[in-house]
């Protein structure tokens, strides 16, 4: 039976694997940076637009979802590189279809980013 005490140790180690998965992501990705920006730009601008509880919940399950489809991106790329180093037709779809599930959520994002804060900050600006 393990004690409480290696328990803990594992569940920080679990911790510090997925931040290690996230530094990996933010070194090696030229779009991560694109997200990062973009992600501080939002939550700059919901703050200063002072939005209501549900449309902050939104807005962050929305920047969630495009951070989770870059890493599985990545993940999917490092996979697929591993098990297939020289070029290959379905190497390529997978790598593609992984590609455009980031531009699925990053489209959906800008539309969400619209429609959230666009009528007040439209207001904000005396429109």
């Amino acid at each position: 039976m393990q004690s409480a005490q290696d328990e803990l140790k594992r569940r920080f180690l679990s911790f510090r694997y997925a931040f290690a998965g996230w530094s990996y992501v933010l070194r090696t990705q030229r779009n991560a940076w694109i997200h990062s920006l973009a992600t501080v730009a939002v939550l700059g601008l919901a703050l200063w637009l002072q939005l209501a509880a549900a449309e902050w919940a939104i807005l962050v399950l929305t920047i969630a979802i495009v951070w989770m489809a870059e890493f599985m991106n990545t993940a999917v790329e490092a996979l697929v590189d591993m098990a297939m180093p020289e070029e290959h037709p379905l190497a390529k779809i997978a790598k593609d279809v992984s590609a455009a599930t980031v531009l699925v959520g990053a489209c959906g994002a800008v539309l969400v980013g619209f429609l959230i804060l666009g009528p007040p900050l439209w207001e904000r600006l005396g429109g």
